[in-house]
């Protein structure tokens, strides 16, 4: 896909993309029910947008979320840079376990591959890093896909700065994705350190705060059928204190004549041209709403007085439970 300026270069690869991509998690029962109707039609109103960077996973409804994709993108693949990630196990006792041994990423590919219906994936993650298998491994596999033209272009996410200059020593990392929003900005920041010493993008995933910053969440009772409510950030004394730091926020937004969503946005790609966001949705409109935060413009001023009112670790309660927290960062 040729750029334009319209696109972001993801770290130093071939791949070119929009800045405000389309998580695709939601479509697979993640945040409540979905319909896999409505998810090809989410899907295709990105893609009529201009989006052309979507992100899925294999363990986003263990395997549902790629089939649906690649019903998605028939006829339309060339279309878009396609990102998959692997690592994420369910093990026999169906808790949830990782998996970076070199054997197994092979396995998870050609998995991947024949559920997408495609023979090449553009950016390939792993989604969470295996502690007991060394990074130089895991990539060091992956690599080898690189070579096999199964790949293109190599991801992490989750990763600390330690292991993301480990793997970029092993094989050229073009992306990170972590948690990055108003709402979550460390350890992100510090991450960010890392990946511009190194040239590679930064992937915000989550950067509408899973929906806190969209003002659409005003209670437990809003959450209580998906996972967020297990999210302590959610929990009922937590949230509170969280919808207050909203109002500069608000007040921003309405003399700006755009949501606080698209304004949320509007600062995470302000931050750098290395940035890329990936907000999720199952609403045809929300699309159309976060692909219109591109032409919200912040002054030096409006950044600061955002950044002022939203500090790091501002926000109430942990983005996982505990044993979430475990597997980030490492």
């Amino acid at each position: 896909m040729s750029p334009d300026q319209t696109t972001r270069e993801l770290g130093r690869s071939s791949l070119h993309i929009h800045p405000i991509g389309l998580g695709l998690m939601s479509l697979s029962g993640i945040y409540g029910a979905s319909d896999d109707a409505n998810g090809i039609n989410v899907i295709h109103a990105a893609l009529d947008q201009g989006a052309n960077f979507l992100d899925s996973s294999d363990m986003y409804g263990w395997g549902h979320n790629e089939k649906l994709l690649a019903q998605a993108l028939k006829g339309r693949r060339n279309q878009v840079v396609l990102s998959t990630k692997f690592g994420q196990v369910k093990k026999e006792d169906g808790t949830q376990g990782v998996d970076g041994r070199p054997e197994y990423v092979r396995q998870a590919c050609e998995a991947s591959l024949a559920r997408l219906q495609t023979d090449v994936i553009d950016l390939y993650y792993v989604h969470r890093i295996d502690p007991k298998v060394p990074i130089e491994d895991t990539v060091g596999a992956m690599g080898e896909l690189v070579r096999a033209g199964k790949v293109r272009a190599l991801a992490l996410c989750e990763a600390s700065p330690q292991t993301i200059r480990r793997a970029h020593a092993a094989h050229p990392i073009a992306a990170i994705q972590t948690e990055y929003s108003l709402l979550y900005r460390e350890p992100a920041e510090e991450t960010l350190q890392t990946t511009r010493e190194l040239g590679i993008s930064f992937v915000a995933y989550a950067p509408l705060g899973r929906s806190l910053l969209t003002g659409a969440v005003h209670s437990v009772q809003d959450v209580a059928s998906d996972r967020r409510k297990d999210h302590p950030r959610f929990h009922e004394e937590n949230l509170a204190k969280n919808l207050q730091l909203l109002g500069p926020l608000q007040a921003m937004a309405a003399r700006k004549g755009c949501s606080t969503g698209q304004l949320a946005m509007a600062w995470l790609l302000a931050q750098g041209d290395d940035v890329i966001v990936i907000p999720g949705t199952k609403s045809v409109a929300r699309v159309a709403e976060n692909m219109a935060a591109g032409k919200v413009r912040l002054s030096p001023d409006e950044l600061a007085e955002l950044s002022q009112a939203f500090p790091p670790d501002v926000a109430a309660g942990t983005r996982y439970p505990a044993g979430g927290m475990k597997n980030v960062f490492i």
